[in-house]
């Protein structure tokens, strides 16, 4: 057991080193020593875990984008409105990136325009997080807070295409210097788009009996006299 631990500790070392020469280098011009030299380990250590180059770059958002979904679905369990879901999402993904440079150089610039990522197993976290959105987008319709007439799919690409131009801007002009303020404003564009008009909803009729002013209208109706002289 204790063995395991180790290998998973050395693997999770070289992914890591792997991210960052990758994000600085990027990933033609990294080589595999540039990876063992920052991992502090030796090629064939690097080689006993990963056959080749790209498998260890298509090894790098597996984990990492795991623990990012985990946790987001943590915190949405105890938000009850899908707004409020929309809002904490962007502010996660801008927040992640802000704290993981390094995963969104590789992730953006590198992961993205390869074809061969999507037939990998890491990139199906990738696209667990992308359902998760849509489920939001989804249940926000179906409760009516969203508007019925939505494409799920476009809120959903109108969402993520906004977040990847602004986390690959930052990258090459470093602009801005945190992401994460963007979040609000963001979220308020998007929901602006997408929610219902107010009274769009189901209606509702309450009816209230009060006794009272059925008292009331008896006493101040006055009952019917017939003209005298008039059978």
């Amino acid at each position: 057991m204790a063995g395991s631990n180790k290998s998973e500790i050395r693997k999770e070392q070289i992914l890591k080193a792997a991210e960052r020469v990758f994000a600085q280098k990027g990933f033609h011009d990294a080589t595999i020593s540039d990876v063992s030299r920052e991992a502090r380990v030796s090629d064939a250590t690097i080689y006993e875990y990963f056959s080749s180059k790209e498998e260890l770059l298509f090894s790098i958002p597996g984990e990492t984008s795991r623990r990012h979904r985990l946790e987001t679905e943590a915190i949405l369990n105890f938000i009850p409105r899908a707004s409020d879901k929309i809002r904490c999402i962007i502010k996660r993904y801008f927040w992640f990136y802000d704290t993981h440079p390094d995963h969104a150089a590789v992730s953006m610039l590198i992961l993205k325009h390869n074809r061969k990522f999507i037939e990998v197993p890491a990139y199906q976290e990738v696209k667990n997080m992308s359902r998760l959105i849509l489920k939001v987008i989804e249940d926000g319709m179906s409760q009516g807070e969203f508007r019925k007439n939505l494409d799920p799919y476009l809120v959903r690409a109108a969402v993520l295409g906004t977040i990847e131009h602004l986390v690959i801007r930052k990258i090459l002009l470093g602009k801005p210097d945190r992401l994460e303020p963007l979040a609000e404003p963001l979220a308020e564009l998007i929901l602006q788009g997408i929610s219902a008009p107010k009274g769009d909803g189901p209606l509702s009729l309450r009816l209230v009996w009060d006794p009272g002013l059925e008292q009331t209208h008896e006493k101040t109706t006055p009952s019917f006299q017939p003209p005298k002289g008039k059978d």
